[in-house]
């Protein structure tokens, strides 16, 4: 699989806000949980990090990080970050993680798959319900998903962290290389043939695969999949949330 060398890049630090949405090697994490999760993975480095008085008594111990706290007014925070940031007094510009490979993730039990999800808060959100139950790596796309910015960070509250992220050049072909490694790929689909609680029952390695909000898995995606699987839902709902959805699946898997 291709290694992604895009991933996780958000904006150039010194980018106006108006031209935030270029690629830059750099990424800006904001909030107590995205940025102590990240202090507390040794693998993140970290370029600079940035506090209110108030929020430093906040952090964790990072004596054996050799990272100098830069204090900061909450304004002058607002002014490093894209506009509406909650940042709660705290963030930090980091460099991306190392890119990995399916080939990386081989060794997990549990895996999820996106099929060109976008939006981030959904990306967050799922990440964040993936370290909650057990889910510790997923594969996204290289094109048509856009890298995981500060938005995705902080609605995963820290998860980004803890999830090994994986991009791909075909989504199709990663879901193959799982099957081939042992793993029972479970798609999420309204239309499935069997119950998601049957689908994951007594699996010992397992990924699922969450489709893009409306649309759904892609049919070779989809086909790809060891089985297709569905939620059971009252017919006064059509579809679950994808970032619901997920979650349900998550759980469903982690009591078996």
């Amino acid at each position: 699989m291709t290694k992604n060398s895009g991933r996780n890049r958000p904006f150039h630090k010194n980018a106006k806000k108006s031209d935030r949405n270029m690629p830059s090697d750099e990424i800006w994490l904001w909030g107590t949980h995205a940025v102590s999760a990240a202090l507390a993975n040794k693998r993140r480095k970290f370029l600079r990090l940035v506090a209110t008085r108030n929020a430093m008594t906040r952090l964790p111990d990072i004596s054996s990080r050799q990272i100098t706290v830069e204090e900061m007014s909450p304004k002058d925070i607002d002014h490093l970050l894209p506009r509406d940031s909650v940042h709660q007094g705290i963030a930090a510009l980091v460099a991306p993680l190392p890119d990995l490979t399916i080939d990386d993730i081989l060794d997990e039990n549990r895996i999820v798959v996106f099929d060109q999800l976008t939006d981030p808060h959904n990306i967050g959100a799922i990440f964040r319900s993936a370290s909650a139950f057990g889910f510790s790596a997923a594969v996204l796309q290289t094109r048509n998903v856009p890298p995981l910015t500060g938005i995705a960070l902080k609605t995963a509250a820290g998860a980004i962290e803890t999830v090994r992220e994986v991009r791909v050049v075909n989504i199709s072909r990663a879901i193959e290389a799982l099957n081939e490694a042992g793993f029972h790929t479970v798609g999420l689909d309204g239309a499935g043939d069997m119950l998601l609680a049957e689908a994951v029952s007594g699996c010992e390695k397992l990924a699922i695969v969450i489709g893009a909000e409306g649309s759904g898995l892609r049919q070779g995606v989809a086909n790809a999949c060891a089985c297709i699987a569905k939620i059971p839902i009252t017919s006064d709902m059509e579809s679950l949330n994808a970032s619901n959805a997920a979650a349900i699946a998550f759980y469903e898997s982690s009591r078996k």
